[in-house]
């Protein structure tokens, strides 16, 4: 992707000090503070993250063509699995879970309150068993620290040296379903109209 090619984006004001950048369901969404009024600068100013974000984005939109979904997991037997795999982790590495809790997010593999709730999103039950033990880990780890800082990776290498691929993986599977349940809707759609 060139430097000069125009940047899309969608904007979200809020009631926050500091505006921020995400990319949560593969578009980049500025969000700024009420009277924030220079998106311009922002995006410049984080353009090279910017243009590296699109690229893993494309390339795990490429990647997503690719794969089929794994459909034989039963929400139960996803229950099943995190269970197993919180016990796990709890015993190796003292992390804290209070609750699990399980429903289909719409932006998140999971989620860890500062009650120390995991929330787990259904979706999991796609993918493949290695990326459902990192998402679970990745989450356990906010019980010792609550940001993504540097700290947090350190500590996510200690089981996962290769947390980079997994991240790329998990962004791929997110665009694998989306597509699928988009084919599922059209379906669906198509069969009502006959």
């Amino acid at each position: 992707m060139e430097e000069d090619k125009t940047i899309k984006y969608k904007v979200d004001y809020r009631d926050i000090k500091y505006p921020r950048l995400e990319y949560k369901t593969g578009t980049l969404l500025l969000v700024l503070p009420k009277n924030y009024n220079d998106a311009a600068s922002l995006i410049e100013k984080h353009k090279k993250w910017i243009i590296k974000k699109e690229q893993i984005i494309a390339e795990a939109l490429e990647e997503a063509k690719k794969k089929t979904l794994n459909l034989s997991r039963t929400e139960k037997e996803l229950k099943t699995l995190i269970h197993s795999i919180i016990k796990e982790y709890q015993q190796e590495f003292n992390l804290k879970v209070n609750s699990v809790f399980f429903r289909r997010m719409k932006t998140k593999w999971a989620s860890y309150s500062q009650k120390g709730n995991l929330t787990i999103n259904t979706l999991l039950k796609y993918l493949p068993e290695r990326l459902v033990r990192y998402v679970t880990f990745h989450e356990m780890i906010h019980s010792i620290e609550k940001r993504h800082n540097e700290n947090f990776w350190k500590i996510i290498t200690k089981k996962y040296i290769n947390y980079e691929e997994m991240e790329k993986a998990l962004l791929m599977y997110w665009f694998l379903i989306q597509r699928s349940n988009e084919l599922i809707t059209y379906s669906n759609v198509q069969n009502n109209e006959r």
